[in-house]
């Protein structure tokens, strides 16, 4: 019998534009409904989460955003659509306490990253607020600090 293909391990995908827009308060994983065609495009690399969001209808969770770009040899008889609204499967309860603090506080739903976990496709939410613009240049200049202070300690190790 032969073994199965494993799939790599590790980030298919991630949103970095998105821990430069948003704070995250909590994360959680969830479950990806995807047609085949998705499931090969993506385990070559086909996919994009730049502008990914999570919209909640009639309590059910679907992102948005996340583009699967077809493979050139994708079935004759399917018509993939690459920015389809793809269903996210997560326990109702987890649904229920999710829909209220967006409703009521204030927050959004935003995919993190696409990642493999145990030949699945799973996708890493998270309950997030909107940075103002002085927290996004207050981020800008904490990054580039860093980058000062990696700089100076590689000149003196030489």
């Amino acid at each position: 019998m032969a073994k199965p293909k494993s799939d790599p391990p590790g980030r298919i995908a991630e949103n970095k534009k998105a821990s430069f827009n948003y704070f995250f308060e909590e994360r959680y994983e969830c479950g990806m409904v995807l047609e085949g065609w998705e499931v090969k495009a993506v385990r070559n690399g086909k996919v994009q989460l730049t502008d990914g969001y999570v919209l909640i209808r009639n309590g059910e969770l679907f992102v948005m955003g996340c583009q699967i770009n077809p493979l050139k040899t994708a079935s004759t008889h399917v018509h993939p659509d690459a920015l389809r609204s793809r269903k996210l499967l997560m326990k109702k309860d987890d649904i229920r306490r999710l829909i209220g603090k967006v409703e009521q506080k204030g927050y959004t739903l935003v995919a993190v990253n696409l990642h493999w976990k145990s030949g699945r496709v799973k996708c890493e939410i998270a309950l997030a607020k909107g940075k103002g613009e002085h927290d996004k240049r207050n981020t800008v200049a904490d990054r580039e600090g860093k980058r000062e202070v990696e700089r100076a300690m590689k000149v003196n190790n030489r």
